[in-house]
């Protein structure tokens, strides 16, 4: 792992690049609302994910590199996003996938959109469709504008997005849907599968890895 520092107008926030050695791709990944790069969960789906040849770079948002609860906003978010991508097109080998989990993936969505960001494909991990209790699309309604390929993997029990609702809208912008049976928001299995939570992160892994080399073949 690569210890990084990124510039954000005049800010900066720290990075990690993940080497594979002979990766397949590279995946800029943010992290969600609650948790930092280095959360055990961005770390669980780094190194998941490295086992199948995608290299990751991980972020900070800036509201996570200086120690605040409260989310930044979508155009600082968003600028993070933009930053990353940009420090690994001009440093590593294409093809660059970008995604997230929940929250990040949610602002990944917006600044490929919002900034043109040249990236070959999305994953996302998550992805956070309304507030818990609150079923909506309305979080989705920007996905049509975008023209990359996409790749949602989420929990049959996420509560911030309901089956039904995620599986309508997935379907709406095209896009592929694996499901992670009976994983929670933060991948968390029911006991009666017999799974770990690690079992989760591979099977992810697996699903990226085949949708990247889907997208790039």
């Amino acid at each position: 792992m690569t210890g990084l520092t990124l510039s954000v107008g005049d800010r900066r926030v720290g990075a990690i690049y993940s080497e594979v050695a002979e990766p397949i791709a590279t995946l800029v990944f943010g992290h969600g609302a609650g948790g930092d790069m280095h959360h055990r969960t961005m770390k669980a789906i780094s190194e998941a994910f490295s086992g199948m040849g995608i290299a990751t770079m991980r972020f900070n948002f800036p509201f996570k590199e200086d120690g605040l609860a409260r989310v930044d906003s979508q155009a600082v978010s968003t600028a993070t996003v933009k930053a990353a991508v940009e420090y690994v097109t001009a440093n590593y080998p294409p093809p660059l996938f970008l995604g997230g989990h929940s929250f990040g993936g949610r602002m990944a969505s917006h600044a490929v959109i919002d900034h043109g960001l040249n990236v070959a494909g999305m994953i996302f991990c998550s992805f956070p469709l309304h507030p818990r209790g609150k079923p909506s699309t309305a979080r989705a309604e920007h996905l049509a504008a975008i023209r990359q390929p996409m790749l949602f993997l989420s929990g049959t029990r996420d509560a911030l997005a309901e089956p039904e609702l995620l599986g309508r809208t997935v379907t709406a912008v095209g896009a592929k849907l694996e499901w992670l049976e009976t994983a929670d928001h933060g991948y968390g299995v029911l006991k009666r599968t017999c799974r770990r939570q690690d079992d989760v992160f591979d099977e992810m892994a697996g699903y990226a890895r085949d949708f990247v080399v889907s997208v790039t073949s």
